[in-house]
């Protein structure tokens, strides 16, 4: 029989015993080890039973052993020393509290995301987005800086995985009941639940609830539609992550950009916490965050629509996740005109200025599509990818926006992703570091970094080092039987068949782990263009390789699911399947067993579509070697010191097929005749491999305070929150208009500004040469129309060039006006050009916008510069000697 209503019934802790709901209801708990060994405490099988969550342990435990703990003075001490710790934490000055920087920092900063990845306990993530959203979040919460972050509550989470007899992919989405959850909801002073509601066509209205997160110190607002008042399709805006077809991915995006806002709004008018200077949107799912905020200024300081898009800009920061176009949601003009025009949200916020903020009028945009990471870019002043490679990349991508610019000129910089320590890495390293350079050293090392400290890692024993991996392997395969055991049950196995699972793999073969999303560019199968080199590798009777692969293809993508399909039937050879497993249902709760067990991690994605991967920071802080194409956060730090770097067959072009087959034929000579002879060289009287623990050293040593998460986030406050922090407060109403109506008067003169003349007055090249070390001294003749030289820049730009006389990393010389101006506007420009650089060298000149509020010349996307008709003097190209 089937209940018409769901609840759940919450104990009535003891008196003595009330700290445990606090500690429950902050996620601090899901990185911090004395917290969770408290909590197992109460009632160990139960806390297995809960799966590690202490919001389900504490709704089973009996009346009878919570009478018994409220007696037990030994429990009772201990929770009190916990519950100091963490009012401590919560309360006390940190790293951002303490920072030379001071009253330039940001008062509050708000990060929207589509998904957070805290803890299996709060199942509000599909990958890795939301997985460096919540490390993020964990992240800030060790330094002190001031986040707010903000995202939807999914009633159904992402989906479940299993997979069928044939290995086919099945999805499940069971029903979360937020009061089952740690959060909170958001009340008002006289109690009742706070919302925030929008307006739709047809007079409807999407109200939502806000449930609050604790993080450690940073409150976390997730927003939820699933309310009385609202219609059923209302109701199921926030249903599941990434599901329902366009209206309904809109509708979400923007209930999580405008309505987040009004959250953030309202839950600082609750409690008092500090409104943001500064708003963060990872990617662009929340970009209507902007408009929000626009349609505020406009209504409250009566600013226009220019200047409250450049009081908007000045404060925010948009992140770019994907390398690929099909990566960013794009909506139909029409459909985003229907919620934005008459009857719809935002009144009095021009639809036809909105459509334009997301239009893709740039050679090769859809001109019928409005695009999120568009609007996220141009209601943004700064804007960065994920990795080195992938800043360059998006640069590319995105330069449309920026015509005439080079993409190294485009105005998107780059903050490397960083993962948590404190929540990725096994107790077992966590101990060993303790116990070589004491707990607070190894505490601080893992959540904010520290050269000095990781590197006592060189100190600790070979035998140490070997022993800890071992255990950490023998950890996996026991898991990775009882998961496998589990999934065979779903499939429909009967436990007399199963007796096979109790000898996959072996705590003494070498292990290497596979696990992700699914999309095709990451290459789940590579490792089977050839089934049979695959067999011998995992057969081999002097060094056996074993493989732990797991991953979710999205519920729409049938060819991701194929994918999963051929790597599930290679596994399931009796042949190999002691050797090689796929795992369902792949989730935090997995990968933090996952990672330390594995020896190796492999990651094998087409070259440049990996924007970061961070699964491999993940794995090298628990000392797992890396095994990577050179693509995101590896093609950045990769050294042979600690890993390996896969060929890639860049040069093929467009022939996938024989690309792939280069690439794993690349993959499989790299673990025959390298990765698996280094693991298996025993030597000495030790039968230790000492080149391979050499290897996990420098893993430690050299990756770990790069890949932390506490170094990202210091680099987004330092370059990032900071500066957007000034530039919000240098934007006050006034200087918001002029600056609008600056941008305005620059725009209609441009078409008339360039570069008429340039010639080289001084130490001229001679026949096409020129000595290391002259300097030129150039003179140009530009025409500004009604501009001043106080609006503009006038640089030279020089350096190495091409076979095509492309300058190759060029540098920029400032030019000072001389002469001018004439009846017609034209202005002289004179400067030095030094030459310090040899071989093929070249220059050109250019004029940019120059405004003291703007963040780069670059912002308004405006360059001019020679015309085709002038010859540009004698000497625009020289060789150096």
């Amino acid at each position: 029989m089937k209940a018409i209503r769901r609840f759940t019934v919450r104990p009535v802790l003891p008196e003595p015993l009330t700290p445990l709901a606090d500690l429950a209801r902050n996620l601090r708990w899901s990185w911090h080890a004395e917290t969770r060994e408290l909590f197992q405490s109460v009632d160990p099988d139960g806390w297995q039973a809960a799966g590690g969550d202490p919001v389900r342990l504490l709704g089973a435990v009996s009346a009878a052993r919570l009478a018994e703990l409220a007696g037990d003075r030994r429990f009772l001490r201990r929770l009190a020393v916990v519950t100091a710790d963490l009012d401590d934490y919560v309360g006390g000055g940190r790293w951002y509290q303490s920072h030379e920087s001071g009253a330039e920092l940001p008062a509050a900063i708000a990060y929207f995301s589509p998904e957070f990845g805290i803890t299996a306990a709060l199942p509000q993530y599909s990958g890795g987005l939301g997985i460096l959203a919540g490390d993020h979040l964990k992240a800030a919460s060790d330094l002190g800086v001031p986040l707010i972050g903000v995202g939807l509550l999914y009633r159904h989470g992402y989906f479940r995985q299993s997979l069928s007899r044939d290995g086919w992919q099945q999805e499940h989405y069971p029903v979360l009941d937020p009061n089952a959850l740690p959060v909170s909801l958001l009340r008002d002073a006289d109690g009742a639940p706070a919302r925030v509601s929008l307006s739709l066509p047809g007079g409807r209205a999407l109200h939502a609830h806000i449930w609050q997160a604790r993080v450690g110190r940073v409150p976390l607002l997730l927003l939820d539609s699933d309310v009385e008042d609202n219609d059923a399709p209302a109701r199921e805006v926030t249903d599941r992550l990434y599901g329902g077809g366009s209206d309904h991915r809109l509708l979400q995006e923007m209930l999580l950009g405008i309505g987040g806002v009004r959250a953030v709004r309202t839950y600082c008018d609750l409690t008092g916490h500090p409104a943001p200077e500064v708003f963060h949107t990872n990617e662009g799912h929340a970009g209507f965050l902007g408009l929000e905020r626009i349609r505020e200024l406009e209504g409250e300081q009566g600013l226009g629509f220019d200047a409250a898009v450049e009081a908007v800009r000045a404060g925010t920061v948009f992140t770019t996740h994907t390398p690929v176009p099909a990566g960013i949601d794009r909506f139909e003009r029409s459909l985003v005109a229907r919620h934005f025009g008459e009857g719809g949200e935002l009144p009095g916020v021009p639809v036809d200025r909105i459509l334009e903020l997301g239009a893709e009028s740039y050679p090769g945009g859809d001109p019928g599509v409005f695009n999120m990471a568009v609007m996220g870019l141009r209601l943004a002043q700064r804007a960065n990818g994920v990795s080195t490679l992938h800043g360059a990349v998006s640069r590319g991508m995105f330069a449309g926006l920026w015509p005439g610019f080079d993409p190294g000129d485009v105005p998107i910089t780059s903050v490397t992703n960083g993962v948590h320590a404190p929540t990725w890495v096994a107790p077992e390293v966590v101990r060993l570091g303790i116990r070589q350079i004491g707990p607070g050293r190894t505490e601080d090392a893992l959540s904010v970094g520290g050269s000095r400290r990781w590197d006592a890692v060189a100190d600790i024993p070979d035998q140490d080092v070997w022993d800890l991996r071992r255990v950490l392997r023998e950890q996996l395969v026991q898991e990775v039987r009882d998961r496998l055991r589990a999934s065979w049950l779903q499939r429909g196995a009967a436990e007399a068949e199963l007796g096979w699972v109790d000898s996959v793999l072996d705590p003494d073969v070498l292990t290497i782990g596979f696990a992700r999303r699914v999309p095709s560019y990451k290459r789940l199968t590579l490792m089977l263009r050839d089934p049979e080199r695959l067999r011998r590798l995992l057969l081999d009777p002097e060094r056996p390789v074993q493989i732990v692969v797991a991953g979710k293809a999205h519920p729409a993508d049938d060819g991701g699911k194929r994918l999963v399909q051929e790597l599930v039937r290679f596994a399931d050879d009796p042949r190999v399947r002691h050797r090689i497993v796929f795992l369902p249902d792949y989730g935090m709760a997995m990968a933090q067993k996952l990672y330390p067990g594995c020896d190796v991690w492999l990651n094998n994605p087409l070259r440049p579509l990996e924007a970061c991967g961070t699964s491999g920071m993940k794995a090298a802080l628990n000392g797992c070697l890396n095994l990577s194409v050179l693509d995101g956060w590896w093609d950045e730090w990769f050294e042979p010191d600690f890993g390996w770097a896969i060929p890639t067959a860049d040069g093929v072009g467009t022939d996938e097929e024989r690309r792939d087959d280069l690439e794993a034929n690349a993959l499989y000579e790299l673990i025959e005749g390298r990765v698996a002879p280094r693991f298996y060289d025993r030597v000495g009287r030790t039968g230790l491999p000492v080149r391979w623990i050499e290897m996990v050293r420098r893993t430690l040593v050299s990756l770990g305070p790069k890949v932390l998460a506490g170094r990202m986030v210091r680099e987004y406050v330092e370059r990032l929150y900071a500066p957007a922090a000034l530039a919000h407060r240098a934007l006050t109403p006034d200087a918001a208009r002029d600056l609008a109506w600056w941008k305005g008067r620059v725009r209609a003169a441009w078409p008339r500004v360039g570069v008429e003349h340039v010639e080289a007055l001084a130490a001229a090249p001679v026949n096409g040469t020129a000595e290391l070390g002259a300097t030129l001294t150039l003179r140009v003749q530009v025409s500004l129309d009604a501009l001043t030289p106080e609006d503009v820049e006038v640089q030279a730009v020089a350096g190495r060039v091409d076979a095509q006389d492309v300058i190759r990393d060029g540098r920029a010389f400032p030019l000072k006006p001389s002469v001018g101006p004439d009846l017609e506007g034209r202005w002289v420009y004179e400067g030095p050009l030094a030459l310090d650089r040899t071989g093929p060298f070249g220059y050109t000149v250019r004029i940019l916008p120059s405004h003291p509020l703007l963040a780069t010349p670059a912002e308004l996307g405006l360059l001019a510069g020679p015309s085709e008709t002038d010859t540009a003097g004698p000497g625009t190209g020289v060789v150096l000697r």
